[in-house]
């Protein structure tokens, strides 16, 4: 699936907004992080931190499946907004 930045920046943000809604997640993500409300509120239009928060969810299929079912979204959605977030390339190893 092929995401334009503006697209992959909104869905970003909706995965910064969801997150911070969810009493469950929203401590794992600060303790895993380091990361404390006030710099949440200071980096909330950073599509860096977009593409942080959607590697957080990324880590657990269950996160994503919650986050694509509340929010509307394909369950694809995320992968490809942070494909086409800040450091998104593909890796290639070899």
């Amino acid at each position: 699936m092929q995401m334009t930045q503006d697209r992959a920046e909104t869905v970003g943000l909706t995965a910064v907004a969801w997150l911070a809604a969810n009493d469950e997640l929203l401590p794992v993500f600060m303790g895993s992080t380091g990361i404390d409300e006030a710099a949440i509120r200071e980096n909330i239009a950073d599509p860096t931190f977009h593409a942080a928060v959607l590697d957080f969810l990324l880590m657990d299929d269950a996160w994503v499946v919650r986050f694509c079912d509340e929010s509307g979204l394909d369950y694809e959605v995320p992968g490809a907004a942070r494909a086409a977030l800040p450091g998104g390339g593909a890796v290639h190893w070899t």
